[in-house]
């Protein structure tokens, strides 16, 4: 059974005065908006002014000629020949009369590679030994006068102790590294191990090159600056990488030295893996090295590292200025 079409209701006088109040408010909400939108528009550089495609006219209708009922081509039909219907606004994009110019810098930077004025010596047929020593000669140095200096200390200290130990030399730092990169190829359970004369365990390249004792004694008393450099922890100029500040000071200079960059750069954070005990160690379970320390790296386009810097976490200094 179909329900009863309802009658059209038609709407009283009142009604129909307060329909056209609201109506003529819309319009000029929208020619505000309108206007703002066009005043914002021509304060961005390289957009221009959005153009209508026809001006907004109300219309003026008499309250008797209006009913809520009726449609569109009534409303037409019911206007006179000098009244006008508003028609619906649109907004046309125009391109700018000139083309936009872009901010090109030339590249100033010398030629792609090492710099021979600076490592003369260095070709294609130099060894991986004499490239080491460019960027590390330096560094060696600097174990070698602070691992003594530190031991001096400890023996000075100390009211009756052992015998000290000879210093060391750069020979032998030049074994103690070549014994750690070694280690590191053929993972034990001790360090103890690597000198050990068991059969299954027996390495004849660490016992040959230096006793175990001395490796020991050189790992213990390991430095890279001069205990006596250190800030305390409320002073403002306390760096928390002092231990070894100096160490990157150095790798930072013999980057830049050696090299020149190519014209692509880019900035990128590594995580070298560390999970020992210090406070700007960062966990990230998303990645493969969850435990780390995080180290932003300039590199060029060949992976050559240019520049890095350790990330220490936020300071209060930092906190401040962002």
């Amino acid at each position: 059974m179909s329900r009863p079409s309802r009658r059209p209701r038609l709407l009283h006088p009142c009604e129909i005065s307060e329909l056209i109040v609201d109506t003529d408010s819309d319009e000029v909400r929208v020619s505000t908006n309108v206007s703002s939108v066009e005043g914002g528009y021509g304060s961005m550089p390289g957009l221009s002014q959005p153009q209508p495609y026809c001006q907004t006219v109300s219309c003026h209708k008499s309250s008797s000629s209006i009913s809520s009922s009726a449609s569109d081509e009534e409303d037409a039909g019911e206007s006179g020949p000098g009244e006008q219907t508003q028609q619906p606004l649109t907004l046309q994009w125009t391109c700018p009369s000139c083309p936009q110019s872009s901010v090109a810098h030339t590249y100033t930077g010398g030629p792609r590679g090492k710099k021979d004025n600076e490592a003369t010596h260095i070709n294609d047929g130099s060894s991986p030994l004499s490239v080491f020593l460019l960027y590390f000669a330096e560094i060696v140095t600097l174990l070698v006068v602070e691992t003594n200096r530190y031991y001096q200390d400890y023996i000075d200290g100390l009211n009756d102790g052992p015998s000290p130990e000879p210093d060391v030399t750069e020979a032998k730092i030049f074994v103690f590294l070549a014994l750690t990169i070694e280690m590191g190829h053929g993972i034990r359970d001790k360090l103890t191990d690597y000198c050990s004369t068991l059969d299954q365990l027996y390495t004849p390249f660490c016992g040959t090159m230096m006793k175990r004792d001395q490796y020991l004694h050189i790992l213990h008393y390991l430095h890279f600056t001069d205990n006596k450099n250190e800030l305390v922890r409320t002073d403002e100029k306390f760096d928390r990488l002092w231990k070894i500040q100096d160490l990157f000071e150095i790798l930072n200079a013999t980057f830049s030295k050696f090299y020149n960059p190519s014209e692509n750069l880019a900035i990128d954070e590594v995580i070298v893996s560390f999970k020992g005990r210090v406070i700007f160690k960062q966990y990230k379970p998303k990645k493969r090295k969850r435990f780390g320390i995080k180290i932003f790296k300039l590199c060029d386009s060949n992976g050559y590292t240019y520049d890095m810097k350790v990330y220490l976490g936020r300071t209060d200094s930092a906190r401040h200025s962002t």
